[in-house]
């Protein structure tokens, strides 16, 4: 059976972007200020918050800086099992 698709990864990207735009705003931190204490490009900042595309390894660091680290270590760490052959799977 297909699972059916809320949305795009490409809405879920944007949709992230757009969250830690608004973090970074309410922080006080410009995209200037946060490329330089982060590393990264202000371009690239810039195009994630436009476009949602961005490096798994600039977003952690964006997250670090931002002190959301948590949030990314803690991805897929409470994935729910999606039937018993996923749990027979994981104790082979």
């Amino acid at each position: 059976m297909k699972k059916l698709v809320w949305e795009t990864p490409e809405e879920i990207d944007l949709a992230l972007a757009k969250r830690v735009r608004e973090i970074r705003k309410r922080r006080g931190i410009s995209q200037k200020l946060l490329s330089e204490r982060c590393g990264i490009s202000c371009g690239s900042i810039q195009r994630f918050e436009t476009t949602g595309l961005i490096s798994f390894l600039s977003l952690t660091k964006i997250a670090a800086e931002l002190g959301m680290e948590g949030e990314i270590r803690n991805l897929f760490t409470d994935v729910p099992y999606l039937d018993i052959q996923e749990v027979i799977n994981e104790n082979k």
